[in-house]
Parts: structure tokens; C-alpha cells; sequence
């Protein structure tokens, strides 16, 4: 499996606190990696340090083949995020937001733009009669299919996801990785998602990455069960999660 973000010997000190101490990760093309840690492990920190965010105290990280270079511009261009927030700019409609990337890093005409901004609100499930609505009057779940369109607006190769199923009913939450298990398919995404969801991660992950002890045990979810660390066996091993394990191995035989 080819490696298209390689973070080797990551060290993040705030203070006496060491969060990542000597982390190694590779994430394949094409894959879907879940992360998942306590809170405190450094979860969110890793997504920034890899996203050019956050300047880590040592250790390098490399996206398709170039170096992170902190405060200066990266390949952002090939990779969107959806923050757990959404982060949408409460200001501007719907359509306004999921152009936003495209009028800032192309010059692309704007009937172009408009034409590209409504084909990712309708690749995302959305109606088009929501492009002229404002944030504040769209539903938690629909405000999370805009911020993924607009993650998607300039065709990444990498999808970066932080809880995208947080805050959403279980029926909404169950749709939202259908969408997101579509999109991999359809546009060879690369996806690394942070979530606590049990269900996302035995339901649509070909592997996982658990952050612990400021590292990192990483694998499929066969050879992550595998493991004796305390917090790992914890996790995984209360009933909830039981139950997601056991729904995933019957969506296999279905």
C-alpha cells in the first residue's frame, strides 16, 4: 500500500506535558484510518501538526511526498477538512461557503464556480434550495453536509474528518458514513477521521489508530482487539462496542 502521509518520530511538549512522544504513522492511499484516543492523547493535535497547524517540538511529517513546512503554504490544495464544528462563516449562504476555497485558490470564472459549488451540495445529499439559506437556518446534520462540500470543493486527494457523525441521531449518524463510505469509492479519497463513534469505526475503517501512552498502536480492527493494553481492551471492550462489532461482521455476510 502506497504511504501518502508519513509522520515519523513526532514529538508535541506543551509545557511538562508530553502528548506525542517519538509517534510514528503512515496512512495508505485509498484507505480509511480511524483515530480514536482519550481524551488528552493528542488526537486533535496530530490532525494540526499534519495539516501545518500546529508546529510539533520535533519529528517530521510528509503529505504526497513533501515536507510539512510550518507558517508556510503546503499542499492544502490536495487535501479538505471538515472541522467538528463545521466552521461555516455564519455571514454568507451556503453557496457563498462551498466557493469560498474555489474563488480563493483558482480563477475559475464564476458561472464556473457557482455550477462546481451546487454539484457538491447535490454530491453530498443536499437539495439546492438550500444554497441561498444561511447557516444559522440549516439542521446540525445538514450544516455538516455543507462544511463536507466545501471540504470537497477543490477535489482532494485527502479528506480530513474531526467527529463527523458527533451530535448527529443514530439514524443521521448511519447515513452520514453511508455518504462518506460513497465518496471514498467514488472519488479514490484517501480519509483519516477522528471519532469516538464505534459504529464508524467498525462499520466503515480499514484500519484503526489508537493513541496511547503518546504513541500510537495502529492496525485492523482484528489487530487492534488484539492487544493487551489496558486502555485498548477498555474501550473496545465495553457493550456498546461490542454490539457495533458484532452489527459490522453481520453487514459482511448481507
Amino acid at each position: 500500500m502506497e504511504t501518502i502521509i508519513s509522520v515519523r518520530n513526532l514529538v508535541n511538549r506543551f509545557g511538562s506535558q508530553v502528548v506525542h512522544d517519538g509517534l510514528c504513522l503512515d496512512v495508505g492511499r485509498d484507505e480509511i484510518l480511524g483515530l480514536v484516543g482519550g481524551s488528552g492523547s493528542g488526537k486533535s493535535v496530530l490532525m494540526r501538526s499534519i495539516l501545518g497547524l500546529q508546529r510539533p517540538t520535533s519529528g517530521t511529517i510528509t503529505v504526497l511526498g513533501q515536507q510539512i513546512k510550518y507558517h508556510k503554504p503546503g499542499p492544502s490544495r490536495c487535501w479538505g477538512v471538515l472541522f467538528q464544528s463545521g466552521a461555516l462563516l455564519s455571514g454568507l449562504t451556503v453557496q457563498e461557503n462551498v466557493e469560498l476555497p474555489i474563488a480563493l485558490y483558482s480563477d475559475m470564472p464564476l458561472e464556473t464556480r457557482h455550477e462546481l459549488a451546487s454539484l457538491k451540495l447535490l454530491m453530498t445529499g443536499l437539495s439546492l434550495s438550500v444554497a441561498d439559506k444561511y447557516p444559522s437556518e440549516l439542521s446540525g446534520g445538514m450544516r455538516k453536509r455543507v462544511s463536507l462540500a466545501r471540504a470537497l470543493a477543490l477535489e482532494p486527494k485527502i479528506l480530513f474528518l474531526d467527529e463527523p457523525t458527533a451530535g448527529l441521531d443514530p439514524i443521521a449518524a448511519t447515513e452520514f458514513d453511508q455518504l462518506i463510505t460513497y465518496l471514498h469509492d467514488n472519488l479514490d479519497l484517501t480519509i483519516l477521521m477522528i471519532t469516538h463513534d464505534v459504529d464508524s469505526l467498525f462499520g466503515i475503517c480499514d484500519r484503526i489508530a489508537v493513541l496511547v501512552d503518546g504513541g500510537v498502536v495502529v492496525g485492523t480492527m482484528d489487530e487492534v482487539l488484539a492487544s493487551d493494553h489496558p486502555w485498548i481492551r477498555s474501550y473496545f471492550g465495553v457493550p456498546r462496542a461490542q454490539r457495533a462489532r458484532q452489527a459490522a461482521g453481520r453487514r459482511m455476510y448481507e
